[in-house]
């Protein structure tokens, strides 16, 4: 102080009370007892004297704090030190405030001045407020009052706060880089060097270091950072406006850059915990501003121990997704920070959504590349807990599993096939496998462990169900090893399920599409549509085997069934082996899937061996009976069981007599016409399976149709009124287009029937010497039928006596509308089956001119001459010629100039005879010459001469 202004204080500082030298009487007796009883004294007693002593100081440093600065004039160097020493030792802490509360005669600093400084940062942002005659707006200028700067402390040079304060010679204090600075200019130059303040020459450049200075500088420096920090928390506690916050967290931001010790304070005062808080702000700016801040205190482990015990981990990952960029940057980027503490990884991971919104950044990295940078680097930290790869495994990020299961340890990899198999068994994950994990779990497949084994083909079963990762399979050698399984490897004891599985993944991998035929199963080179695997898999097939098994190996042959050389190969063995039983015997099982599978695969089959099949379910045992109970369902639900049930009767050949009687004899008719109308009236006809349920349930009715020579069939068909029963299903409303195909190909067999169940009316019938059974059944429901109108009426097609329910009468049963209401149908499948039906009324059995009259006035020649228009099929040509011939030749005028004044009828007449078979051709034909089209080689002509 002497070097710098070499003044003495004023007289009034020297005149003090006589309480300070109390103070250092009693310090000076407390230091005598420590000397004299050093090594008597215990801690307890020592800690007494030590509280004593900084009592002592604490007093002595408020009563020097009270001396008024101006008792020292100019003097600031004196100043500064006696608000040092009023401060020194205590304020450090008192931003938590407890610190030292509990020493002996010790007081809060400015405790009175506290609740003055929050009343003013309340209303600081609000108006204009004086806090001891000055004004502030902002919170380092608060700081500055509290902790003033003194003149000392500036550069003269810089006007700068020195850091490193050096004298020279001329007894003036510059920071030490401004005044060499100023020496150097003088360096290449003669003129002496001066002083750059007292402009007076130098002899000498030498610097001396100003250590009293500096040490008060850089206490005072601390004290400032730490009433800063104490403010700014105060600020933030405080939240009266966005300003504030906002400025507050600028300020502890700049004193976070500005030294590490400051974040060691702020994680002490709360400002880290409270952050955490603000990320929940309505305000974005504050949350992004928050963010920043936090991922400068989190730098350090401590700061990431308490962000872990707090929400700030659940409300970044929810910021991840915000609409802002810079929020979003600022989230990835704390997050990024947090990740590099292990402690805290399987937090990150664990939070809901946390690793799913990571994933989809890193993978949508063309929408905001910055992000999906960090977010990768986010995602490869999180990798180091193994709770996390699964984690990102379930959100459908499966590279780091795949890569720890290829690059792993052997017990790395178990964990993570463990975690494949949670994965695939509990969520029925969709996964893409690569090809080298492909190849680890294959060979895990082998392993002689049997654990280990059943978890890898669990989860090959899983993969391979998946489509896009059969040809992955495949390419890896996944099918040999399978095969292996399935037909040689045979180990005691080993359960059956391991069997089920390999055969599980054979099915999943042919079902996918791959190509059969040059896929091999062993070293040999048979394939799988070698009849060496299909031999095995029809073997296979048995009973007592576990319904798993045999549903996979039903699988895999009908997904071989699918093509013409596997499907032909897969007929020949089970025709030879005489395995059909098998798999009839496999339709009872009480697993549907297994029972659906097998009806498929027989519904397959029966194009090719449909009457050893009928055959084969005829004998078995219980057999039909069971096959009639799986077509009766319950309620509105109508399962794939039932429809593959009835199906499968619709399939078989129409007429093998054995089935139809054996379906008659089960009662399946009764069933049949319940389900029927079950769909028609709508209880079932919402669910999926209710269309190829009604289309089975009609083609079974149908097929009794082609076997009405039997007696007991033909009774269950006038008992059950199947005219009409079929007549009713030709609407559109009643089912598909082959319901109605189905329905037109049944009233074409019944009505054949008509003709000969028609009898005369009793007044000219001859007498009979003996009649059948069949004909005193069929006299008996004439009689019962026609038993209130004595007189019968004649069917003037069929010549007799008619009735739908007894002779199948189309006319008498209502069909030939819907009949004629098909012809408009576009699907010429269904047309070609209601022109065979109409075809039965003018056959050359029954009375052809009635039969024309009564087509002709439900207007057949019209809607006849629009199918030709329309279709250009053979058999639809064929029958309309037939129905257009017999138009011509037994209609009435008006019918024939009907049909011969269509233009177009010429025109599909002369189609049919340029591109038609040779059926088609002949009938075309026979018109055209009636139409004098073309010459009648039969016609005679008589020579007449003049």
């Amino acid at each position: 102080m002497e070097r710098q202004t070499a003044r003495r204080a004023a007289r009034s500082v020297t005149q003090m009370p006589e309480s300070p030298l109390a103070c250092v009487n009693l310090a000076k007796d407390l230091t005598a007892r420590c000397r004299g009883r050093a090594l008597l004294l215990t801690d307890d007693e020592m800690q007494s004297i030590t509280q004593d002593l900084e009592s002592v100081i604490q007093n002595l440093c408020d009563y020097i704090s009270r001396i008024s600065t101006t008792a020292f004039d100019s003097n600031a160097y004196a100043d500064v030190v006696i608000k040092s020493l009023s401060v020194r030792g205590y304020l450090e802490d008192d931003m938590l405030t407890n610190a030292m509360s509990n020493m002996p005669n010790r007081r809060p600093f400015h405790s009175s001045n506290t609740a003055r400084l929050v009343d003013f940062l309340q209303g600081m942002y609000h108006e204009s407020h004086e806090f001891r005659g000055q004004t502030f707006s902002s919170l380092p200028e608060v700081s500055k009052h509290i902790e003033p700067l003194y003149g000392a402390f500036f550069c003269p040079l810089t006007n700068e706060v020195m850091t490193d304060p050096v004298l020279i010679e001329s007894g003036v204090t510059f920071e030490r880089r401004s005044i060499e600075e100023h020496f150097e200019r003088f360096a290449d130059s003669s003129e002496t060097v001066s002083c750059p303040v007292k402009k007076i020459a130098l002899q000498s450049k030498m610097m001396t270091s100003n250590a009293s200075l500096k040490s008060v500088i850089a206490e005072w420096t601390m004290r400032n950072e730490a009433m800063r920090i104490r403010i700014a928390c105060t600020a933030l506690s405080l939240s009266s406006t966005d300003a504030m916050v906002l400025e507050a967290i600028h300020e502890l931001k700049s004193l976070v850059k500005l030294r590490g010790k400051n974040r060691e304070q702020m994680h002490k005062v709360g400002v880290t915990r409270f952050l955490a808080r603000l990320l929940d702000n309505h305000n974005v700016h504050i949350q992004r501003r928050a963010l920043e801040l936090l991922c400068l205190l989190v730098e350090d482990e401590e700061g990431k121990d308490i962000i872990g015990k707090t929400k700030a981990i659940a409300r970044t990952i929810k910021l991840l997704s915000s609409n802002g960029t810079d929020e979003r940057h600022a989230a990835i980027s704390f997050l990024l920070e947090l990740s590099k503490s292990r402690l805290l990884l399987e937090n990150i991971g664990s939070t809901a959504g946390g690793i799913l919104i990571l994933s989809t950044m890193k993978i949508n990295g063309s929408d905001d590349p910055i992000a999906a940078e960090k977010a990768g680097v986010v995602l490869k930290n999180l990798e180091k807990c193994s709770k996390n790869i699964k984690y990102m495994a379930e959100s459908g990020y499966l590279d780091p599993l795949q890569s720890n299961l290829v690059e792993g340890s052997e017990e790395i990899q178990m964990e993570m096939v463990s975690y494949l198999s949670e994965l695939v068994l509990e969520q029925e994950l969709t996964i893409d496998i690569s090809g080298s994990a492909s190849g680890v779990l294959i060979k895990m497949a082998q392993s002689c462990d049997t654990v280990l084994r059943k978890v890898a083909l669990d989860v090959l079963v899983q993969l391979s169900s998946h489509r896009p990762n059969s040809k992955m399979l495949v390419e890896a050698g996944v099918v040999p090893v399978m095969v292996e399984e399935l037909f040689i490897r045979k180990v005691d004891d080993e359960p059956l399920s391991y069997r089920a599985m390999a055969a599980a993944v054979l099915a999943n991998i042919v079902e996918s599409g791959i190509d059969p035929d040059t896929t091999v199963v062993n070293k040999e080179g048979h394939a799988l549509t070698s009849k060496y695997s299909i031999y095995n898999f029809v073997h296979m097939l048995k009973c007592f085997m576990p319904d798993e098994l045999n549903l996979s190996i039903v699988r895999v042959l009908l997904a071989l069934s699918a093509q013409a050389n596997p499907l032909a190969a897969v007929v020949s063995v089970v025709r030879e082996s005489h395995r059909g039983h098998s798999i009839v015997e496999l339709m009872g099982s009480a697993s549907e899937a297994l029972s659906v599978a097998a009806t498929r695969l027989l519904i397959t089959l029966s194009a090719h061996m449909g009457h050893t099949i009928a055959e084969r379910l005829c004998k078995t045992q219980g057999q039909p009976g069971k096959l009639v109970r799986s077509i009766i369902h319950a309620g509105r639900v109508v399962t794939e069981r039932h429809a593959a049930a009835v199906t499968l009767l619709s399939r078989l050949p129409y007429r093998n007599v054995s089935l139809n009687l054996t379906l008659v004899q089960e009662g399946a008719v009764p069933v049949i016409l319940s389900g029927i109308e079950q769909v028609r009236s709508g209880s079932a006809r919402t669910c999926r399976h209710a269309v190829p349920y009604m289309e089975g349930l009609v083609g079974a009715l149908v097929r009794l149709t082609t076997t009405l020579y039997n007696p007991e069939v033909l009774k269950a068909a006038m008992d059950h009124n199947f005219a009409a029963v079929l007549s009713g299903l030709l609407a559109g409303a009643a089912g598909s287009g082959e319901v109605q195909r189905l329905a037109s190909v049944g009233l074409e067999n019944l009505s054949y029937q008509s003709i000969k169940l028609s009898r005369p009316p009793p007044d000219n019938e001859p007498r009979q010497k003996k009649k059948t059974i069949l004909k005193r059944l069929k006299d008996a429901r004439v009689h019962n039928h026609n038993s209130k109108n004595p007189k019968p009426i004649v069917c003037p097609v069929h010549r007799g006596v008619c009735s739908s329910a007894t002779t199948f009468c189309l006319l008498e049963a209502g069909a030939v509308e819907g009949l004629l209401v098909c012809l408009e149908n576009d699907d010429p499948q269904v047309v070609d089956a209601a022109l065979g039906a109409l075809c039965t009324l003018v056959d050359d059995m029954v009375d052809v001119d009635r039969g024309v009259a009564t087509l002709a006035e439900l207007d057949v020649a019209r809607r006849v001459l629009a199918v030709l228009r329309q279709h250009r099929e053979n058999a639809i040509w064929h029958k309309c010629f037939t129905l257009v011939e017999r138009l011509l030749v037994h209609g009435d005028d008006g019918c024939v100039k009907e049909v011969t004044g269509d233009r177009m009828l010429t025109t599909a007449l002369v189609s049919a005879f340029h591109r038609g078979d040779a059926t088609a051709k002949q009938a075309a034909e026979s018109i055209l010459r009636r139409l004098h089209k073309m010459p009648d080689c039969s016609a005679t002509y008589v020579s007449m001469e003049f």
